[in-house]
């Protein structure tokens, strides 16, 4: 969908991001994935840190492009942006990741023990991978936002 037709709808609204904007939301992401490795915490848990870690990681190419979300709905959103924004070559990640968001939804609001370690363990992987695509996205489309502070 693209970013135009979302921002139509009111899905989507103007925003200016920052240097510290960014390095913030890498920084969040960084402490979720640690997090999602603590031994101890439920499956469910685990795989709800990594679910945000992967979130926030999909709100900085939507967040460069000079959009944030609102309303209902906004991670799905995330979820839609981000193939607009990346490109088909992370079409299928996105969706991917969004079949994670109605899974983590389950888990938070309706019943727990829904999430198996196998599956906590994988997203946390995919969570580790994304940082790298991202920060490898920045990196080359908006080196400026990056400025000297690096990742």
């Amino acid at each position: 969908m693209s970013l135009k037709r979302l921002l139509n709808q009111g899905k989507l609204r103007n925003h200016k991001t920052s240097k510290e904007e960014i390095i913030n939301l890498l920084k969040i992401t960084e402490r979720d994935i640690s997090d999602a490795k603590v031994e101890g915490i439920s499956s469910d848990r685990k795989f709800a840190i990594a679910y945000n870690a992967i979130l926030q990681l999909a709100t900085i190419p939507l967040y460069c492009k000079g959009y944030e979300t609102q309303g209902i709905g906004h991670h799905f959103t995330v979820f839609q942006a981000m193939k607009e924004i990346m490109g088909r070559d992370h079409y299928d990640l996105a969706d991917y990741f969004d079949s994670c968001r109605a899974k983590r939804n389950i888990t938070d609001y309706m019943h727990t023990g829904e999430i198996s370690d196998k599956e906590a363990k994988e997203l946390i992987k995919e969570a580790e991978r994304f940082f790298k695509i991202v920060v490898n996205w920045f990196e080359i489309h908006y080196p400026n936002l990056l400025g000297d502070k690096g990742f």
